[in-house]
């Protein structure tokens, strides 16, 4: 059986370690990616780099509260902790989120955007 994964509480979830976090480009774009798709498989990241560099990164994600990680058959599942990143720092995601789409549009970069509801 896989070593259970660390995932901070709802109350050890602080505004450092976030920040710290999503200021790395390449896990800001995982973010982006979870925010515009929904959860991912490990797997589906694989853009992002080696599995060694995305390991690295999916856990720094994790371990400050951004995302979580969740294990189905052979497989680990990505889901970004909105609710919870809401709750303790009310339109924080957005204004990142909004922010970092705007810088990557500017620079001729795709865009991945949440569909609209309608």
């Amino acid at each position: 059986m896989a070593k259970p994964l660390y995932h901070p509480t709802f109350e050890q979830i602080q505004l450092p370690g976030v920040l710290d976090a999503l200021s790395d480009p390449m896990r800001l774009e995982i973010v982006m990616r979870l925010d515009a798709e929904g959860e991912k498989r490990c797997s589906a990241l694989g853009e992002y780099g080696s599995k060694t560099n995305l390991s690295y990164h999916l856990a720094r994600l994790r371990e400050a509260g951004v995302t979580a990680t969740r294990a189905e058959g052979a497989f680990r599942i990505i889901s970004l902790r909105r609710k919870d990143l809401e709750a303790k720092f009310p339109g924080l995601l957005d204004t990142v989120l909004r922010s970092a789409r705007a810088v990557a549009a500017a620079a001729g970069r795709k865009v991945r955007r949440k569909p609209v509801a309608a």
